[in-house]
């Protein structure tokens, strides 16, 4: 049944380029021959009586994917022209646009350009548009936040984020351990960086110890 649909569909196809397309008549012949050369070749690879299988994403570490703009915690403003361009640029990121998610936020620096907030964020529009690894750029538009402010939270969380995601865990493990010892107990992102930190610290598993001193007996290292 499906190939006579197939065949039906090939018939068509060739009834209209003949008459509607009103193809000369000494290119009609070509144009049929196209058509039943595209059907032979079809008949020899397809197959299409297979059922469909879809494929499944592969799956991200659990806690370390969630949307960009719910982990902003207290880390950037909410008003202002840098949340303007943030906006669009989350609006581009979700529709799969990662590339011009990125040039939004590039014009936006033009005219803003020591807003940390916009460096974060190119820094995450980089990392998304390099299929979620951190790629060089990313980590200069990181490091550009950074210098920005030295305090802010949000250079090291995300960097942190975008190397969890790009599969650096262990890199990732040391970005948010430093953040931590500096967090402020009361600070909004605290309890979020808490979890993903031992979430990270989980996946890594237990650490080997560095490296024994000489003189030191191995059973008095500690585990």
């Amino acid at each position: 049944m499906i190939w006579l649909w197939v065949v039906l569909i090939a018939l068509l196809t060739i009834g209209g380029i003949f008459w509607l397309g009103k193809l000369p008549a000494a290119a009609r012949p070509l144009a049929g021959a196209a058509v039943m050369l595209g059907l032979a070749g079809y008949a020899l690879q397809g197959h299409p009586s297979l059922p469909g299988k879809p494929v499944a994403a592969p799956e991200e570490p659990e806690g370390f994917g969630e949307a960009i703009t719910d982990q902003r915690q207290g880390m950037s403003e909410r008003f202002g022209p840098a949340a303007q361009w943030l906006g669009m640029s989350d609006g581009f990121a979700r529709t799969g646009k990662t590339e011009l998610a990125a040039k939004t936020l590039e014009k936006g620096l033009e005219t803003y350009p020591d807003n940390v907030d916009l460096w974060v964020g190119l820094g995450n529009a980089l990392a998304a548009h390099g299929g979620g690894v951190m790629s060089p750029a990313a980590a200069l538009a990181f490091d550009e936040a950074a210098k920005r402010d030295p305090s802010h939270p949000a250079p090291p969380f995300f960097a942190g984020l975008a190397l969890a995601q790009g599969g650096d865990l262990k890199g990732a493990e040391t970005v948010w351990s430093d953040l931590l010892a500096r967090s402020p107990a009361d600070a909004p992102w605290r309890p979020d960086l808490e979890m993903r930190l031992a979430q990270l610290r989980q996946a890594l598993g237990p650490q080997l110890p560095a490296e024994i001193p000489a003189g030191v007996p191995a059973a008095d290292v500690p585990n």
